[in-house]
């Protein structure tokens, strides 16, 4: 039984076996394309993208530094030649990936008049020469905005448009103010957000042709931060704040620069924030992690009496941002170069770092004297313990 048993079971019929279908060819997916390396042309990138950001002072220009760069009218109009008065500048913007600006004074009509205080009017050849030693941006607002009134504004930026230089602070139309001026720099989008404390006692023809405003306080903290966040909204990866306020001549913040600064880094929404107005350097805070930069003395300007030498001594810095591996970015180093106004008897913008770029400026010990007085006054407030260091270009 069990014997056949097994017997009729080996001999039954076998079942027929639904077909089964061929499966379907399926794409290999292509893996992802690893993103090529971004380091900027700053120093060192400790992650796979970086962006370099350079900032100076006031361009405070009177009749003595013009009429010393003086030329017969070219083929482009032109009756000045200010690239050689800046010309040191260049090899510190070129190792920057966004150099940016203040345009201090309102540009005259090509041919002038010219005036210097307490109403400037500065050659508008001044732009052309700024966008070729290597500015991409200069901000506008200051308290000489209104100097020339709003046709002098205006003008202002129309020359900066010609000469290809991005601006914000000042505007020509109604709602400009609000829209905060995003720019591109080794493929980062960076905004800069600006106002001035002042408009010497002059009023613009309408509140929003300058940031500023004409109740206290008279930079407005919330309106920075509105404009940041819109910023941010609009894809905005890092927000640098830039303030005209100070006491002239101080070498100290007062506490309303303070308060400002630590406002706008307590929004969470700014990455670097500095200041100009008092023709003097100030020194930098590391606030929370974050940089303040207090005053950046003039970018260039006539010589002034000895009890006002600070405003002959100026300062550059350069703060890089590193992004990191949850898309954040992170201030990853900050440098810092000073400078005084004249070499060989005539204006121009010298460097006095240790390196000597340009030789010397005007005699060697007047240079290490510049240069002891610009690094006691960046470093006052403890910067180099954080990391601040000096900006040495001949070694990059």
């Amino acid at each position: 039984m069990i014997a056949g048993g097994i017997g009729l079971v080996g001999c039954a019929p076998e079942p027929e076996e639904a077909p089964v279908a061929a499966p379907e060819p399926t794409a290999t997916p292509e893996p992802e394309p690893t993103p090529e390396p971004q380091p900027g042309v700053g120093p060192a990138c400790p992650t796979d993208h970086c962006v370099s950001v350079a900032v100076s002072g006031d361009l405070l220009f009177h009749e003595g530094l013009w009429s010393q760069y003086a030329i017969p009218t070219n083929e482009a109009g032109q009756n000045f030649d200010f690239v050689p008065l800046l010309e040191g500048q260049r090899a510190y913007l070129d190792r920057s990936d966004l150099a940016i600006c203040q345009m201090e004074t309102p540009l005259a009509p090509v041919g002038g008049p010219y005036a210097g205080y307490p109403a400037f009017s500065t050659p508008p050849e001044l732009a052309a020469a700024v966008k070729a030693i290597g500015y991409d941006v200069c901000t506008t607002a200051s308290n000489h905005t209104v100097d020339q009134g709003a046709e002098g504004l205006v003008r202002t930026l129309d020359v900066l448009d010609q000469a290809g230089i991005a601006h914000t602070g000042s505007y020509r139309a109604e709602g400009e103010r609000d829209v905060p001026l995003i720019v591109e720099a080794n493929g980062v989008k960076v905004a800069i957000i600006t106002s001035t404390f002042s408009l010497n006692g002059l009023y613009a023809d309408y509140e929003w042709q300058v940031d500023y405003r004409e109740e206290e306080p008279r930079v407005d903290p919330e309106r920075a931060i509105a404009k940041a966040q819109k910023a941010r909204e609009m894809g905005a990866e890092i927000v640098i704040g830039v303030q005209h306020i100070g006491e002239e001549y101080w070498s100290e913040p007062t506490g309303g620069q303070i308060e400002l600064a630590h406002q706008l880094h307590d929004s969470g929404l700014f990455d670097f924030v500095y200041q100009h107005h008092s023709h003097s350097v100030q020194p930098f805070e590391s606030y929370n992690g974050k940089w303040i930069l207090y005053g950046t003395g003039n970018t260039i300007s006539e010589s002034a009496p000895p009890a006002q030498q600070v405003n002959n001594e100026f300062l550059m810095a350069r703060v890089q941002f590193a992004k990191q591996t949850d898309g954040t970015w992170v201030t990853n180093d900050l440098a810092w170069n000073a400078a005084t106004n004249t070499q060989d008897g005539r204006y121009k913008w010298c460097s006095v770092m240790p390196d000597q770029p340009q030789g010397v400026c005007q005699s060697p010990d007047f240079d290490a004297g510049v240069l002891e007085r610009t690094r006691a006054t960046a470093n006052a407030m403890g910067a180099a313990d954080f990391g601040a260091r000096e900006w040495l270009i001949t070694q990059e």
